[in-house]
């Protein structure tokens, strides 16, 4: 009776399989979170970027973007605010951050005066309501509002000091930490950057509380105070 020959992998010939698949998994691993570092730093950009739109077009015009009462003549086509109302030229950026109705709201225009100044890119026509206010690098809103609640202004997270508040939204958690680690105390519940799951647009009480450990995958909006 002839004895049939059985082929299979050797021990060496596993152990060459194993490493190979390590290193595939360890560079997916790795080009994941080059990917996600490069989200949070986009992200914390976008904070940093609006904070300079404020002081260059306020050096350059002596005036705040969207608050500015001489807009049309600083800014060519500009458009000047007309809400909320009895606001304009009072030294606040007021209005919800997260307006995008085309109204001609302080918070809004914002974002027509910088782009128009040439200080900041972006479409210019204010009533395009996907463009306005700017969009971060997950597809979430990122506006600016003031802080001075109990004088019409539209504070959205409670105790969030600042004389302006930049949010930005649809940011995972697990986001959320990295961006409070770098570029505030790391404590998403203090400080001058702080998370919350949803975030009013109303005025006074109806702010709502920062979120102290945000779970990783689901969405927030982070604000900071400047």
């Amino acid at each position: 009776m002839m004895k049939r020959n059985q082929s299979g992998f050797t021990l060496i010939e596993i152990a060459i399989v194993l490493v190979i698949i390590g290193l595939l998994l360890g560079g997916v691993m790795k080009g994941q979170e080059l990917i996600n570092s490069a989200k949070v730093k986009n992200l914390a950009a976008d904070f940093k970027n609006t904070s300079l739109y404020i002081y260059s077009y306020q050096d350059k015009f002596r005036a705040l973007p969207g608050d500015d009462a001489l807009a049309g003549s600083h800014v060519s086509l500009a458009t000047t605010a007309t809400l909320p109302v009895n606001s304009l030229g009072n030294g606040r950026i007021d209005g919800p951050w997260d307006l995008n109705d085309g109204s001609k709201t302080e918070s809004i225009l914002f974002w027509e005066h910088v782009r128009k100044a040439g200080i900041a890119t972006g479409t210019q026509t204010y009533t395009d309501t996907t463009a306005f206010p700017q969009r971060n690098t997950l597809g979430g809103i990122v506006g600016i509002t003031n802080s001075v609640a109990s004088s019409g202004g539209f504070l959205p997270i409670a105790n969030l000091k600042g004389a302006y508040i930049i949010c930005s939204a649809n940011i995972q958690g697990k986001f959320a930490k990295q961006l409070d680690i770098m570029m505030d105390d790391g404590v998403t519940d203090q400080g001058s950057m702080m998370t919350a799951t949803t975030v009013s647009t109303s005025v006074g009480d109806n702010a709502v509380n920062a979120e102290g450990n945000p779970e990783d995958n689901t969405l927030y909006t982070v604000c900071m105070g400047v």
